[in-house]
Parts: C-alpha cells; sequence; structure tokens
C-alpha cells in the first residue's frame, strides 16, 4: 500500500472518531464511496431469505457495521486497511440523520430546485452542517423525529436531490475518494446538524397508495388504510403506518381507526408503544389531539 493511503487510511479513522464523540454511527469506506467490507455472505450458495444484517457477527453488512464505539470502529479500520474515507449512518439515534444529496452531475441546478421546493411549501432550510462533494454537490444534514422512518430515494424530491435515510449513509467529511476529499463547508463543522422542517419533512416520506376517497366512516377507506399497514415489510413499518395514520386524520377517520391501525401494526412486528407512538405523531403534525 503506498505511503499516501496509509496516511488516507489514518486520517479517515481519526474523523471517524471524531463523528462518533458526535453522537455519530460511521463504518469504514473505500475510494469508490462503498463500504470497505465485503459481506461474509458473498459466497454462500443458498442466500437466507432473511438477510443477515450483523447477526452473525462478523464484519461486512455494510451500513450495519456502522458504530459510535471506539473500540468497533478501530477493528473496522483494522479489517480494512485500504480505507479512505467512512460512512456516517442515517436514520439511527441519537440524531436520526437525514441527509439532502444536491447533486451536480445530472445537469440539472439541484439547489434552485430546492430553493423553489422551499418557497412553494414555506419552509426555510435552517443553518446546519454542510459536506462539500469533490464534484461540486452539497450534503445537508438533517435531523428527523425519533418515531418516523425517513427512506432513502434519488431524484423524487426534484431532479438531482437525493435522500439519505434509514438504511442509507453520508460520506463523512474528510474521507478520500477516487474523485477527490469532502470537506466541511466553513463555518458549519462544528455546528449541529438542524432538524428539518415539517413541511419537508412530509415531502421526504412516500405517499400511500391511492385510494378512492369515502364518506367519513372507516368503511372501505379505512380498511383500505389498514391493508395499507398490513403490506409492510421490515424497513417500511413506522413509514406505512405514519402515512396510513396521516390520512386517516385528514379524512376525519383518525380516532376510529387507532385500534385498527395498532392491531395491523403488531402484525407487521411493531411493539404496541411505537405503533400508539406512531400513530400520536401524525395526529400531531396533521393538527389534531391524539
Amino acid at each position: 500500500m503506498a505511503t499516501t493511503d496509509r496516511q488516507a487510511t489514518t486520517l479517515a479513522l481519526a474523523h471517524a472518531l471524531s463523528a462518533a464523540e458526535r453522537g455519530l454511527a460511521v463504518l469504514p469506506l473505500s475510494r469508490t464511496k462503498l463500504p470497505a467490507l465485503r459481506s461474509p455472505h458473498r459466497d454462500e450458495p443458498d442466500p437466507d431469505p432473511a438477510p443477515c444484517h450483523g447477526e452473525c457477527g462478523r464484519f461486512g453488512h455494510g451500513v450495519y457495521d456502522a458504530s459510535t464505539d471506539p473500540a468497533r470502529i478501530r477493528d473496522l479500520f483494522a479489517a480494512a486497511p485500504w480505507a479512505t474515507g467512512y460512512g456516517i449512518a442515517c436514520g439511527l439515534p441519537p440524531h436520526h440523520l437525514i441527509g439532502i444529496d444536491l447533486d451536480t452531475k445530472s445537469g440539472t441546478d439541484s439547489s434552485a430546485a430546492l430553493r423553489e421546493l422551499a418557497l412553494r411549501h414555506l419552509f426555510t432550510i435552517p443553518p446546519t452542517v454542510v459536506v462539500l462533494t469533490p464534484s461540486g454537490g452539497r450534503h445537508l444534514w438533517l435531523t428527523g423525529p425519533a418515531d418516523i422512518v425517513v427512506p432513502n430515494s434519488a431524484s423524487r424530491l426534484a431532479p438531482g436531490i437525493d435522500i439519505r435515510g434509514a438504511g442509507g449513509y453520508l460520506v463523512g467529511p474528510g474521507s478520500r475518494t477516487d474523485h477527490g476529499v469532502y470537506s466541511t463547508a466553513p463555518g458549519t463543522s462544528h455546528i449541529a446538524p438542524a432538524p428539518c422542517p415539517r413541511a419537508l419533512l412530509r415531502l421526504l416520506l412516500p405517499p400511500p397508495r391511492t385510494h378512492h376517497h369515502a364518506p367519513p366512516s372507516t368503511g372501505g377507506h379505512g380498511q383500505g388504510l389498514v391493508q395499507f399497514v398490513l403490506a409492510a415489510h421490515e424497513g417500511q413499518r413506522n413509514t406505512r403506518l405514519f402515512w396510513a395514520a396521516c390520512r386517516a386524520y385528514e379524512d376525519g377517520i383518525g380516532p376510529a381507526l387507532v385500534d385498527p391501525l395498532v392491531e395491523a401494526a403488531l402484525n407487521t412486528g411493531l411493539t404496541e408503544r411505537e405503533a400508539r407512538a406512531t400513530i400520536a405523531s401524525a395526529a400531531r403534525m396533521t393538527g389534531h389531539r391524539p
């Protein structure tokens, strides 16, 4: 390994440990911005239908390797001495980080698109951490509520705007890649990520399936919302429950649908406490008392 790569690995580890001190879970990345450690299950002939997220105890599970524990982080980098960067896992406590990736490679003005969205939906991006990418793009760091799962998306919000949410990661400042070094924008390195504006947060969540609106009752429309929750897979459960509850409250059937939605959420694997907290959050966001 070249001396410069050894230095890059040492610097990446130092930056990763510093990020972990701020409560950000990190993992080593290669120069390609991909996780530096390959899956230990890659050569298994019959992959398990339920993918391993690290339960096997070995490294190589991508973002699921991310940690804030200094000893584990050092072990991760020791297992990947070719790592020249680090990723910061999104959606994890205590920050529940959401990354707004303003890309420049698509030929669109993603910053202008975000400004247009802000004007149209009446929100302002508060002062927050901004990371500059080698290609001229920007990553805006925001925090989300603990009981709402923001999914990853690419150009769904607007062309050139990608979202890093639960199960995703951001390349950390100080990382060296094939295209250059990621750095923190002047004046933002020591501030905490700002809360995501509520109007923007609603845009980041996927809309539920289209249902035919019924009169305010818990009839067919309410049953459709319950079925929407029942169809959730792991990683979608809170998001689907939140949207179904929002739609129920907006249609005037929220209070009557609380128990059916809780029961549906229990069938998907959520606990009753998680389900009721998510429904209460939806009630508050739609201007109702839970």
